[in-house]
């Protein structure tokens, strides 16, 4: 028997082959976006997916403002943050959010983070997430390729 067809292969920082991909936000709702945000983020749909190493893609999110929530999450959810002094604690609503001009950054942000490994790899996997408003993006040097997010489950 042949034993070197059973080593298991893992990727590792050389081996791993990153690719740069664009989608477009428009009427997506968004958690199911961002779940599969996160997955093509930490490189879930690879073959050679190691749960260790950032094997995942850089994603490039554009009409980000044009992302939905479904029901009454627009006006019902609430998000919380804590300016660091005795009752600095902060709610907004995505209605609210949305009126600044980081509001829709700030939102899918905040959804992928929480669908995110936990620790160094979580955090160093967010770097490779970029995210506009409009269709305009600041990326074309890394020749991204434009993806249907509704083909991936």
């Amino acid at each position: 028997m042949n034993t070197l067809s059973y080593k298991t292969i893992s990727a590792n920082k050389e081996t791993v082959k990153k690719e740069w991909v664009v989608i477009d936000a428009t009427d997506q709702v968004v958690g199911r976006l961002c779940s599969k945000v996160a997955k093509l983020l930490r490189g879930k749909y690879k073959p050679n997916f190691t749960p260790h190493v950032d094997c995942g893609d850089n994603v490039i999110i554009i009409n980000a403002a044009k992302v939905v929530f479904s029901g009454k999450k627009e006006t019902d959810k609430v998000y919380t943050r804590y300016t660091g002094y005795p009752g600095g604690q902060r709610f907004n609503t995505p209605a609210e959010l949305r009126k600044h001009s980081y509001g829709a950054e700030r939102i899918i942000r905040h959804a992928v983070k929480g669908m995110l490994p936990k620790g160094p790899l979580g955090r160093s996997l967010m770097d490779n997430l970029k995210i506009f408003d409009g269709t305009e993006h600041n990326m074309q040097a890394q020749k991204p390729k434009a993806i249907d997010i509704n083909q991936y489950k």
